[in-house]
């Protein structure tokens, strides 16, 4: 008997195990270091299609690298920064509004509540008893939508964001390094697709999504990025 209930409370849990806590940091990690693949791979293999030397081809990495986490840090610390200060105007005018008139913001949070399936009598009492222990973070949490694990940090944002690009734009970087001159196209495209197919299926294992679909995905979307970009410099060459 115990030992049945021992496994269903193991089933429970697994069942109760969702994705969705980590999708916030895994968006950001998974979309900087696929932009830093793919734009400083697709920027160099342009150089190198435009039959530019090999010390050129890396310098050209190397400065896409830098470029690119500074875009990427200043990009969402303004953006964050920005959501931050709208968070932070709503949280004072909310402030304001439970100094003001109390009951109001009670009955507000009431109504919430029953439009969420709660009776109203219930729904009262629920309001009642938060705004009692918090009423600012109620109101923050049920009526504006905001959460102390989802609030905007824009300095991490940031950081993070750049960190992220830097990893995946240091991929093309050392290969273009590393590898013959005569091999640096093949190299840059081989070690850049691998890494996208193994990003995809990372952050789909991780999401809990279908881990096959998001390697094609990924892999033909960036294919075809760097497809177009070797053959503009190509072209380039051609007219130099």
């Amino acid at each position: 008997m115990m030992a049945n209930q021992a496994a269903a409370a193991v089933r429970a849990r697994k069942r109760e195990h969702h994705h969705l806590g980590g999708l916030g940091w895994l968006r950001a990690g998974v979309l900087g270091a696929n932009d830093g693949i793919v734009s400083t791979s697709s920027l160099m293999l342009g150089v190198a299609a435009a039959h530019t030397g090999h010390a050129n081809i890396v310098i050209t990495g190397v400065a896409g690298l830098v470029a690119g986490a500074m875009s990427m840090a200043t990009g969402e610390y303004v953006s964050v920064h920005s959501q931050a200060d709208t968070e932070a105007a709503a949280l004072a005018e909310e402030r304001a509004e439970l100094e003001s008139d109390f009951a109001g913001e009670s009955r507000e949070l009431t109504d919430i509540y029953v439009r969420r399936g709660l009776e109203r009598t219930l729904a009262r009492q629920v309001a009642d008893q938060l705004m009692a222990h918090d009423a600012l973070g109620s109101h923050a949490r049920d009526e504006l939508g905001l959460y102390d694990t989802l609030s905007a940090r824009p300095l991490q944002a940031a950081s993070a964001s750049a960190a992220s690009f830097a990893a995946g734009a240091a991929v093309p970087v050392l290969v273009a390094a590393f590898i013959a001159p005569a091999q640096v196209i093949l190299g840059l495209v081989a070690a850049s697709l691998l890494c996208l197919m193994g990003l995809g299926a990372l952050s789909a294992r991780i999401g809990g999504a279908p881990v096959l679909n998001a390697m094609l995905r990924v892999t033909s979307w960036s294919a075809l990025a760097m497809a177009v970009t070797t053959a503009i410099g190509a072209l380039a060459g051609r007219l130099d």
